[in-house]
Order: structure tokens, then sequence, then C-alpha cells
């Protein structure tokens, strides 16, 4: 017989759920915000870096694309990634007309130096889980991802697009950078960072 989990008195399940998300997501944006500060980046820096050392040469709207961000956003931290010697623009060999994007070799050394810590954690925690107990994770989380954003676009706020086709359990915890790992990456800021924070993006060079 399973053993039914205690709930404070006059909490139901559906708070239980609600607060454990929102726990899990602002405890991952605190923990990512602090890793990227420590290196003098920003959330959406970090994305960008680990994004490109998985998927080289990507276009700026495939990368927008892939981070949810408008194409305007995104060229700005690029634009200041560039300066900062992370990323390189290159033409496309196949279309002269495609600016494709691809880290520089000191972007390519911070990347490989930093671990994307919450997801870490989070993939520690899932391999603990039975293959059934995964499929089943997925295919609840991926019913209230549709329900939510059915919800957002009805109340007339953008909605974006939803996989149909759930990953098989032995994809989540692959080291790749999916939707989920991208968003949370990119919403811990792209506030300016001080010259303190920059030491250990420095001693790269």
């Amino acid at each position: 017989m399973t053993a039914s989990l205690s709930l404070p008195e006059g909490k139901t399940d559906v708070d239980a759920i609600v607060e454990t998300i929102i726990y899990l997501y602002t405890e991952s944006r605190r923990l990512t915000k602090e890793m990227a500060g420590s290196y003098g980046l920003t959330g959406p820096q970090l994305t960008i870096l680990k994004l490109l050392e998985s998927f080289p040469d990507l276009s700026l709207s495939t990368l927008s694309e892939r981070i949810r961000a408008q194409n305007s956003t995104v060229t700005g931290i690029v634009d200041r990634m560039e300066r900062e010697g992370l990323v390189r623009r290159e033409r496309s060999r196949s279309d002269r007309r495609v600016v494709l994007l691809r880290l520089s070799e000191k972007g390519g050394r911070l990347a490989r130096e930093i671990q994307v810590e919450p997801m870490e954690i989070f993939r520690q925690a899932l391999s603990e889980m039975s293959t059934n107990d995964l499929q089943d994770l997925l295919r609840i989380l991926m019913k209230l991802q549709r329900g939510v954003l059915q919800r957002v676009s009805r109340s007339g706020g953008k909605q974006e697009a939803v996989r149909s086709d759930p990953q098989p359990p032995e994809q989540i915890t692959t080291r790749t950078p999916g939707t989920l790992e991208n968003r949370m990456l990119s919403e811990s800021g792209d506030r300016g960072v001080s010259r303190k924070t920059r030491r250990s993006r420095e001693g790269l060079e």
C-alpha cells in the first residue's frame, strides 16, 4: 500500500503542487543568477554561451527562437558579447546573406568551464527516478504546460509552441540545453555586471 503525503491543514493538493513549482523555479533562477554573476555574465549571456557550445553556427533568428526572445533583444546581447570577445559573427558559406554565430576561442573556454548547477541538480534527482515515473512526470508536466498556455492565449498573452511529442525518459537527462533550461537561464536577467565580477572571465584571456 502506498503511503499518502500529509498536507498542512487547509492546504489542498493543488496548493501544494503550485507552491512546489514556484519553489523549483525561483530556486533555479537564484542559483543560476549567482553562478552567471560569478563569471561576470548575465543570465541571457550564459544561455547563449552554453547554447552555442552545443549548437554552433546558429543564425540570430534561430537563436532567438530557441531562447524565446525577440530578435532585437538577442541582437543587443550578442553585440555586447561580441565586444567582449565571447562570440563572433561569420557569413554562411552556403548562403552569404546569412550571418551565423559561433563562440570565439575565449568564449569556448568559458563555456567549457561553466557547469549549469541547477540543471545538474535536477538531472541528478531525476536520474534516481524509475523510467515509469519519468514518463508519468513528463506526461503530466506537458499536459500542465498545454493547459497554462491555452489560458494565457485566451487572456490575450502570446502563446508559445508546445511539443506534442514528449521526449522519452532517456533524453530527459541529456546535457544538451533544452527549452526549459534556456528559459530558466535567460530569465535570470540581463543587467549590467560590475568590474569586480568580471575577474573570473578576464582570467581566461
